[in-house]
């Protein structure tokens, strides 16, 4: 290939990167609005929500014009592949930190303190979650997308504990069910975060070494 396609590889990696940072960086504040209650966080949220979407788009349309334009195999095909399925797992992750962030309007008076203990648990390992799967991203090393691999396993469990507790709590507080949904709500979304960090830790094992790990976890 050209230096000038080599250089358009690098110039793609590095958006997809710097895309990875600003959702990351999305994720922290959406938790951060919602345990502490501030509204106006969580509107910041939602208005950088849109800047992941343009960005998205963008990135999309590159790699689709770099294979269409250059036809490219091996590993720079793996390289465009990834950043592709990348691309669409850290819109998504932005979604569900647009949705973790409006849950903040609802849940600032809400009484269900035991569920939000909850999630306060949760919420920082899913985060150390998606900063493994970028840092992986950026190293390109598959042994640094193991540790996601292992911690995964850790947020379904809180998650579980978040509906046994709804459960256990909703016949003693049928008042407070609403926050109660809303609390299932976040536990959820922060589970597919994980999710979604964890897709991107198994493409990191693929650009690395052309091994197709998914459902193999």
């Amino acid at each position: 290939m050209t230096t000038h396609f080599v250089d358009l590889l690098d110039d793609l990696r590095r958006r997809s990167l710097r895309m990875a940072t600003l959702v990351e960086d999305i994720v922290s504040e959406a938790c951060d609005a919602l345990l502490r209650d501030n509204e106006s966080l969580a509107q910041r949220v939602m208005g950088r929500d849109n800047d992941v979407d343009t960005e998205e788009v963008e990135v999309e349309a590159e790699v689709i014009r770099l294979m269409a334009l250059y036809q490219p195999v091996g590993a720079d095909l793996r390289l465009l592949c990834t950043v592709l399925k990348v691309n669409n797992d850290l819109e998504r992750i932005a979604d569900c930190a647009v949705n973790i962030a409006e849950r903040a309007y609802h849940l600032a008076s809400a009484r269900t303190l035991s569920l939000k203990e909850e999630i306060e648990r949760m919420a920082p390992v899913v985060l150390q979650i998606l900063r493994d799967a970028v840092h992986a991203y950026g190293s390109q090393r598959p042994d640094n997308a193991k540790k996601v691999f292992l911690d995964e396993d850790a947020v379904d469990a809180m998650y579980g504990q978040v509906i046994r507790r709804v459960v256990s709590d909703a016949a003693e507080s049928p008042d407070d069910m609403g926050s109660m949904l809303d609390f299932v709500t976040v536990a959820k979304n922060l589970e597919r975060i994980a999710d979604h960090a964890t897709n991107i830790a198994e493409d990191v094992v693929y650009l690395s070494t052309g091994e197709i790990v998914r459902h193999q976890i």
